[in-house]
């Protein structure tokens, strides 16, 4: 194999794909499989077919792979397939009810600082997020994913989710919230 000194980019391994060389494409599906299985487990608690719910991705990715524009990121354009997917299998099993009337979007509040996230102590938070998430709704749940686990900013995350990047201030901010509640909830009088 090359060396990681001569490794093409993401975009470049797809603009080969897009230009017919379809074998590349499984470069895309190593650099990008233990990511997908980690979103989707956070993301998807509970779902047996989380699995099945990855291939998808990687089929849906493959068969549009001509309209991604590689001039843009392939790691935003792959996780929005795997949001989209991954909100697709929640509304196909009825377990989470998805609104379209998010008051996140219409009446924000401030979005917390950097310097806020700075002063979390970031491995009790992930420890927290890790033990806690599944009782958080989908909308709060998959921003922390993103940010936490995936190491995303709020732009990508916005790009990602297709909301703004205030919205993605405020899911942060009230998710983080809910996570202290639950987890004190859940951790009240051990310490």
């Amino acid at each position: 194999m090359n060396s990681s000194l001569t490794d093409p980019t993401d975009e470049a391994v797809a603009k080969r794909v897009q230009a017919g060389e379809v074998a590349q494409f499984g470069i895309l599906v190593e650099r990008f499989e233990a990511k997908m299985r980690r979103y989707a487990k956070k993301f998807l608690f509970g779902y047996m077919d989380a699995e099945d719910v990855v291939q998808e991705v990687f089929l849906k990715a493959f068969a549009n792979i001509q309209s991604f524009d590689a001039t843009r990121s392939f790691s935003s354009w792959i996780y929005r397939i795997a949001h989209n997917e991954f909100i697709n299998a929640i509304k196909k099993r009825g377990r989470e009810p998805l609104s379209f009337f998010d008051p996140d979007t219409l009446f924000p509040h401030p979005s917390v600082s950097d310097n806020t996230d700075r002063e979390l102590d970031q491995g009790l938070l992930k420890r927290t997020l890790d033990a806690c998430l599944e009782q958080l709704d989908a909308k709060y749940r998959e921003p922390l994913v993103l940010y936490f686990f995936e190491d995303m900013d709020y732009e990508g995350i916005s790009q990602i989710m297709h909301i703004p990047v205030s919205t993605v201030g405020v899911r942060l901010a009230r998710g983080k919230q809910m996570l202290k509640k639950i987890y004190t909830a859940n951790h009240h009088g051990q310490q």
